[in-house]
């Protein structure tokens, strides 16, 4: 009375079979995902940091981590010191809360850049909290012009109280998305050419604003256009787009690995 009826053996075999391969298929996963684990782990404390920590420190605070860092910037650092404001962005981003901030990598690249180059008038599509803003800013020679816009008006804010208190009062920052600001650069803003070009919005708005950029006849020949995460995360239609048309301008990418 205790036999299965033929007809049931087969699916009861198969119902333990399956029961015995799915832990072993989970075990044969197990050095696959620490191997991710450890080659990215890098991306994955970004995220942790960037992402969970920030949502719960901003339920508890009520205040965004932008002017959470603005306020430890204000009570850390010397009004009037770019460099040490700079650096006390770096301490907050690295010890406290993770900002995406070029941070002093790639900072190091950008200021061989303006060095190289001393432009006169240079544009910053992507202003955030005005890092690389001050960076630039301090480097500079006398008489050039620094135009940064930044789309989010929380971000522009804390940025301008940012570049302020590093004491750079002449630069402009103008509110708004990119694709609305540059067709009046030239009649609202009276910036009527770029010779440097930095990059650090949203990628796939890079080959728009490029666009833009020329067809409102905003570039000198021979501009620098200096674009951050170019090859990773990437902006291939932006990378194309130099590849298979003839340009005299100069590009470069500030990618750092795990910055």
């Amino acid at each position: 009375s205790n036999l299965l009826p033929p007809t049931l053996l087969p699916e009861r075999l198969t119902s333990r079979h399956t029961a015995m391969v799915s832990p072993a298929i989970a075990l044969a996963f197990i050095p696959f995902v620490v191997t991710l684990l450890i080659r990215y782990r890098h991306y994955f404390c970004l995220f942790y940091r960037a992402v969970l920590v920030r949502r719960v420190r901003d339920y508890l605070t009520g205040i965004p981590k932008e002017e959470r860092a603005f306020q430890y910037i204000l009570t850390h650092t010397i009004p009037g010191d770019p460099q040490h404001i700079l650096e006390t962005f770096d301490h907050w981003s690295y010890h406290c809360e993770y900002l995406s901030n070029l941070g002093p990598q790639k900072a190091k690249i950008l200021e061989r850049l303006i060095y190289e180059k001393s432009p006169l008038r240079v544009l910053e599509l992507g202003t955030y909290c005005g890092y690389a803003t001050i960076l630039i800013a301090q480097l500079l020679p006398l008489g050039a012009r620094l135009y940064t816009v930044e789309m989010d008006d929380r971000k522009a804010a804390v940025a301008e109280k940012v570049i302020r208190l590093a004491g750079f009062d002449d630069d402009t920052l103008i509110r708004g998305p990119s694709q609305e600001v540059i067709p009046q650069l030239k009649e609202k803003y009276g910036l009527s050419h770029v010779d440097f070009i930095f990059m650090d919005h949203w990628k796939r708005c890079y080959l728009r604003d490029l666009q833009l950029l020329e067809a409102h006849d905003l570039l000198l020949e021979g501009a620098t256009i200096v674009a951050d995460n170019i090859i990773f995360p990437g902006a291939p239609h932006f990378m194309q787009y130099f590849v298979q048309t003839r340009h005299t301008h100069d590009i470069r990418d500030v990618s750092v690995i795990n910055s």
